[in-house]
């Protein structure tokens, strides 16, 4: 029975599996205010499923790349259950996240503003390359070396900023990953741990005065 959380973009989603069976999902589009919402988005999620916390065998949660303060609130809550219930958090890649379950040829790309993009591309769900911080057409260079032909799909919020390169692939903007694909993705990990660490690609924006 596995909770997952996503909480690093702009939505505070969450979904309950039962091995392959999906109990009950929900997704809120907020740009702010994940971490007021989460936990009550649990207990309703909880609720709708007829499931009890003690039932929960592993919990699923974004690590980034994405908003600092938004994953570091998925990642206290999902740690913070962990211990509570003394059974495995795992991390997982918001960009695999959003990439899981589309054939073919795929970009993951979050605008990171400060004109870069987060990008991972993948090939039949395999990844290309190491999740990265790129500007646009740094993004879109590496692009035109890995995207053999075929099918392709740009995916994500940074997706329009590629789609000039990629005219003919399909573009889509969801506000984050699909929490079920968040709780595949857990289930699927070998050696869970129960503390996963945030993936940061780049600084934080906000500076202590000097």
């Amino acid at each position: 029975m596995i909770l997952a959380l996503d909480t690093c973009l702009t939505a505070c989603s969450v979904a309950l599996l039962d091995g392959e069976r999906v109990l009950a999902a929900r997704s809120e589009a907020m740009p702010r205010g994940h971490q007021e919402r989460l936990a009550p988005l649990v207990r309703e999620l909880m609720i709708e499923a007829g499931v009890g916390f003690p039932a929960l065998t592993r919990i699923g949660v974004t690590v980034g790349p994405g908003s600092f303060t938004g994953l570091r609130v998925g990642l206290a809550f999902a740690k913070g259950l962990s211990a509570a219930l003394n059974i495995p958090c795992v991390g997982v890649g918001a960009l695999e996240a959003l990439a899981l379950g589309r054939d073919g040829f795929v970009v993951a790309v979050i605008d990171a503003r400060r004109e870069q993009v987060y990008v991972q591309m993948f090939g039949d769900g395999v990844a290309l390359m190491a999740p990265d911080a790129l500007t646009a057409q740094d993004a879109m260079a590496r692009l035109a070396e890995l995207y053999a032909g075929g099918p392709a799909t740009l995916m994500g919020s940074g997706a329009p900023l590629l789609a000039a390169a990629m005219p003919s692939a399909t573009v889509l903007t969801p506000d984050g990953p699909d929490p079920v694909a968040v709780a595949r993705l857990a289930q699927r990990a070998r050696a869970p741990v129960h503390s996963p660490r945030p993936l940061y690609l780049r600084a934080p924006d906000a500076k202590l005065p000097i």
